[in-house]
């Protein structure tokens, strides 16, 4: 895809930011002790990051999806890790509210967000409700002008750090299957929350993951978002959102493992000649770059199609995060495989490339849920 004069001015300006800002010493930070940088944060709400596609009424940027998707990329392309940060208040966070919250819950929830001053996590899967959403356990009965929560979310990003979740839970216990969930946003204050412990996890570390617990947790009543019992509707939509961004992560991390890739391939020497001189190499990046190409092409075009709400947009983003994410795991493969043993070691960017790169074929829905969705979509 060709882009705008104006995209192109914010594509460089995403990737400068990302070149300058996300210094080594700080990625090797994240990654050993898997804490959040709150200096970054605030040079991304100074950036105006934070709510890049928030609506400018409610203290964000205004910016479209393809300009998210270039921000996205290009942060990524640095660390997958930091695009997280200006990502969560401009997908899964911000989603619900924008979609069905009243004109009062966008400006008490979007404002700060968008300000980087209060942060929003989304909290729909459970220990037993991964992949299938609808199962969830958590309830949410009615008592009076309040609503009384309990349960667990499980494997929830930005948990630790959250002031508010959008919490998914069953307000009709008759109902079956996916029917019967309402969607609400809960203050992480309120008496009966309580955190899991921070996940050590393999990959994206430095964006703190955890389990929330709620033991009956009295909501007010205005803070059910949308209509009683329609939440997972709502959910999928906003998801939709979140696997666009994902497929963007993708593009970033597999075009940063390109690069690592070339950069080793051409330093590295064997049998008296640099590695990219052999074919079984050069053609390895030769897929490579193609396939990155590709999933960048799925991708603008996804977002593109979102902005105009086209009616096959929800397809194109299934498509671009089935794919993307896919291609990124591959890519992450052969660039540390080109890499040999040094790959293989904490002192190559590589490395810690290979370890984000796997977690973008499962969160915001697995590879074989994207599946799912795209041949239902050409069956039906």
């Amino acid at each position: 895809m060709v882009l705008s004069e104006k995209h192109e001015l914010l594509k460089n300006l995403f990737r400068n930011f990302a070149e300058t800002e996300f210094t080594s010493d700080i990625l090797d930070e994240l990654d050993a002790t898997n804490s959040y940088n709150w200096d970054i944060h605030h040079k991304m709400i100074q950036a105006g990051l934070m709510g890049c596609k928030i609506p400018v009424e409610y203290g964000g940027q205004g910016s479209d999806n393809l300009a998210y998707v270039l921000m996205i990329e290009e942060l990524s392309r640095v660390s997958p890790v930091l695009a997280l940060y200006a990502n969560t208040p401009n997908s899964l966070g911000a989603g619900p509210i924008l979609q069905v919250g009243t004109e009062e819950q966008c400006k008490k929830y979007l404002i700060p967000s968008a300000k980087g001053e209060k942060i929003i996590c989304f909290a729909i899967t459970e220990p037993g409700a991964g992949s299938d959403a609808g199962g969830t356990t958590t309830t949410a009965i009615q008592d009076g002008d309040y609503f009384i929560l309990n349960g667990r979310k499980c494997f929830i990003s930005g948990a630790p750090i959250a002031d508010y979740a959008i919490i998914f839970a069953k307000t009709d216990l008759e109902a079956k299957g996916s029917r019967g969930i309402s969607c609400f946003i809960v203050d992480m204050k309120l008496p009966g929350i309580s955190l899991g412990k921070d996940e050590d996890k393999m990959g994206i570390r430095g964006y703190p993951t955890g389990d929330i617990i709620m033991e009956d947790v009295r909501v007010p009543g205005d803070c059910l978002l949308g209509d009683l019992h329609k939440g997972f509707a709502q959910a999928m939509v906003t998801l939709d959102g979140g696997r666009l961004g994902v497929a963007a992560q993708s593009v970033g991390i597999g075009q940063a493992c390109l690069e690592e890739a070339i950069k080793f391939a051409k330093d590295r020497k064997q049998f008296g000649r640099r590695i990219a001189d052999f074919q079984a190499i050069s053609f390895m990046l030769a897929d490579m770059a193609t396939e990155v190409a590709a999933a960048r092409e799925l991708t603008y075009n996804a977002a593109v199609l979102k902005d105009k709400k086209d009616p096959g947009a929800p397809q194109a983003i299934y498509m671009a995060k089935y794919y993307a994410s896919e291609m990124c795991n591959r890519v992450a493969a052969k660039a540390l495989q080109i890499h040999g043993g040094y790959g293989f070691v904490k002192d190559y960017k590589i490395e810690r490339l290979y370890r984000d790169a796997r977690i973008t074929t499962i969160y915001e829905g697995t590879s074989q849920v994207q599946q799912m969705v795209i041949s239902a979509g050409l069956l039906k």
